[in-house]
Order: structure tokens, then C-alpha cells, then sequence
């Protein structure tokens, strides 16, 4: 292990997250307030597996590209002339500038602003200005094929724009067959497809001055209910729900009491496959590092953990309906009661994220402990996490 590493987080404490949930401890404050471990935690942990950066809705239409920064990494989001989906690393391949700072649509070429060298939408090098001298644009000395855009490994699924910066990971499909195969039993082998987003109202963005891990351990578990979700308890209340925990990277839990359209009156189109005696069951799943999603009979959301910095972390949320039939006008109402419901919810949490975040800056406060019980989800989510640490410390 190398001492550099060893002075971002010391090993022992990392190693009692993984004690019995009854011995262990959570991981300790540097974890949730250092930047150096930040960065290290991005290129150790996060680039190691499959992280969500964007949502490919997002890209409105061919030719469209939305530049993102992943933890302060400049990436773009490139849906080419086919409609194909990829990423980038947005920069230049000449002297590293920066190419694109706002989302558009682009008419010809992708175009550096400092020396002028322009890319098409499949990330190739096309025009060198000057390159071999005034005036002449080409050089046998220097091969423009060699110099396209850096793409990086990327999937789709769900909407949601998926890369793996280290580029070994297993497969994408590898990846989310756990899940898929859970969620067959209420989507059935059709229901992703059926998916439906409506550009207008059908998302949030929240900015929280936490940890991007608080939200995720927040998401985890149905125990804060009670106290933190009073109206959301109302109908799907503490002891309606149970946890759920499967294959080293999905967490969270499940409710057999969802009950939005009685409560709000909503009345919209449900997923075909969905058992008629489920239709009051949802899922709410972490899928690690920092995807949230949730499934009810009648609707599906995506939220992408946004990790800004060691303290601040955006949430972004887009929600999702069943068949072309769900984004006619007449379901419009019920559309906004949804979105509405669930901006209360994710509201109500950000005291408690922030709260957390707060007491990780108190030497009285050295990772804190579990309840055997309530927050095994949790503590799943925090063994993943020190697992993957651990690995990177010890490398």
C-alpha cells in the first residue's frame, strides 16, 4: 500500500465498516469531507465499475451535444448525425483547450476556440488549420486520424448515459442483469421499452451541500420515514416496507403500501405486466456508486447522483411513464401530482442530508453505527464501498 494512500484514509478504519453490522462501524468523516479523497474515490472506486454521467433524452435530437463534468472531469455527450449516443473527453486533442461549454445543436463541425482544429460528430479529427506552416492545412507529417476525440466506454440504459472511465469494468449488460431479472417480475421482459419521458415537468434538480454517499445512504433505508417523510408515511408507511439487498451493488427497499393515486387522485396508464396483486408494491433501488430508481405500477424514475465536490452534490431526477399514451394532455394533471409528490419527498431530505454532512466535520462523530436491523441496506451500500477502498488502498 502506498503511504500517499495511506494518508488519505487510514485502512483500519475502512476495514470496520466490514465487521458483522452488530461490530461495525461506518466509513469515517474524511471519507464524506476530504477533497483529496474525493479525487482519489473517483478514479479508485467510481472509475472503476459503471457511473452514470447524464441522460440521453437530454440529447433532444440528432446532431445535439451537452457538454457535463463529471467530478471535474470535462466530458460531452454526443448524439451524432445516426442518432448514435456517445462520450467524449471534452477536449481538444492539440493542446488540451476545452471544446464545448454549452449545450446545442451543431449545424457542421465541433470547433476548438483556440486554434480553430474542428471534429465531426463521431469524434474525428477533420480540419487542421495552419498545421504544416501558413496556409497549409494538412502534413504528412501529422496524421489527423490519430487525433479524433478520446471516447469513452459508454452504455445506455433507462435513459440514463453510463461510462467506465478505467475501461475494464465487465460488461454494461453484465452489470445490470441482476436487476433486470428482479424487476422482470413487475415490468415484465417488455416494460423498459414501454418508458416515456415528458421533456416538460418531468424532472427535478436539487443542490444539496452534502457528500454525494449521504444521499444514496439516505436512499437506502425506509427507517428516517417516520420523521423525515410525515405525508409520504401516511400511505406507505415504516412498516409497509422491507429491504432489499442483492449482488455487491443494488440496495434499498421495497413498499407493499404505495398507494400516490388514491392519495392524489391520479389515474395513469400502468405497466401491462405488472401482477394486478402488486399494484400497491414499488421498489426503490441504489444501484452503486450513484443511481437512484424507483418502479410503481404507473410510473418509473431515474435520479443520477451528481457528486460536484467533497460537500456539494446535485440530484437530478427525470421521471418516466408507461406507453405514448401517458404523455397525452389529458393525463397532464395527474402527470404534475406525481412529479409534485416526489419533489416533497426528495425536499424533506435534504435537511437531513445536509445535517449529516454538518456532523461529519465533529471529532465526536467517528463513522457511527448501524441498527442490526433498520440499516442493513445501508450498510450494504458502505461494505461496497470500503470493499472497493480497501482493494485501491491495498494495490
Amino acid at each position: 500500500m502506498s503511504n500517499a494512500n495511506q494518508t488519505i484514509i487510514p485502512i483500519r478504519q475502512v476495514e470496520s465498516v466490514l465487521n458483522p453490522i452488530t461490530e461495525a462501524s461506518g466509513m469515517p468523516n474524511t471519507a464524506y469531507t476530504s477533497q483529496e479523497y474525493f479525487a482519489f474515490e473517483r478514479d479508485q472506486v467510481i472509475g472503476k465499475t459503471w457511473a452514470c454521467v447524464g441522460f440521453a433524452s437530454d440529447l433532444v435530437k440528432n446532431g445535439y451535444v451537452k457538454p457535463v463534468s463529471f467530478m471535474d472531469l470535462p466530458l460531452l455527450m454526443m448524439r451524432n448525425k445516426d442518432g448514435e449516443v456517445q462520450v467524449f473527453h471534452n477536449v481538444c486533442s492539440h493542446r488540451g483547450m476545452q471544446l464545448v461549454h454549452e449545450a446545442g445543436e451543431v449545424q457542421g463541425m465541433i470547433r476548438c476556440p483556440y486554434h480553430s482544429w474542428t471534429y465531426d460528430l463521431n469524434g474525428n479529427l477533420k480540419g487542421t488549420p495552419h498545421v504544416g506552416g501558413i496556409a497549409k492545412h494538412k502534413d504528412d507529417r501529422f496524421k489527423c486520424e490519430k487525433h479524433g476525440l478520446k471516447a469513452l466506454r459508454s452504455a445506455i440504459w433507462m435513459d440514463m448515459v453510463f461510462v467506465n472511465l478505467s475501461g475494464d469494468a465487465p460488461s454494461f449488460e453484465e452489470h445490470i442483469a441482476p436487476l433486470e431479472s428482479r424487476w422482470s417480475a413487475f415490468l415484465g421482459n417488455d416494460g423498459m421499452g414501454l418508458l416515456r419521458r415528458v421533456n416538460m415537468g418531468g424532472h427535478l434538480e436539487i443542490e444539496v451541500a452534502s457528500n454525494w454517499k449521504l444521499t444514496v445512504e439516505n436512499y437506502c433505508e425506509a427507517y428516517h420515514l417516520p420523521w423525515v417523510h410525515p405525508s409520504l408515511n401516511t400511505y406507505s408507511k415504516l412498516e409497509d416496507h422491507y429491504n432489499i439487498m442483492f449482488d455487491d451493488r443494488f440496495a434499498g427497499q421495497g413498499s407493499t403500501a404505495y398507494n400516490l393515486s388514491d392519495t392524489a387522485g391520479t389515474h395513469l396508464p400502468k405497466f401491462p405486466s405488472w401482477p394486478a396483486d402488486k399494484l400497491r408494491h414499488a421498489e426503490y433501488v441504489a444501484l452503486f456508486p450513484n443511481v437512484l430508481l424507483g418502479i410503481q405500477a404507473d410510473h418509473a424514475f431515474a435520479m443520477m447522483i451528481d457528486p460536484i465536490h467533497a460537500e456539494k452534490t446535485v440530484e437530478n431526477l427525470r421521471l418516466y411513464y408507461v406507453g405514448d399514451e401517458a404523455l397525452k394532455d389529458e393525463y397532464a394533471a395527474c402527470r404534475t401530482a406525481t412529479l409534485e409528490s416526489w419533489r416533497v419527498v426528495f425536499s424533506e431530505d435534504i435537511g437531513a442530508v445536509e445535517g449529516m454532512q454538518k456532523g461529519r466535520h465533529s471529532p465526536g462523530f467517528g463513522g457511527g453505527v448501524f441498527s442490526p436491523e433498520m440499516d442493513l441496506p445501508t450498510h450494504f451500500f458502505q461494505k461496497w464501498l470500503a470493499t472497493q477502498t480497501k482493494a485501491a488502498l491495498e494495490a
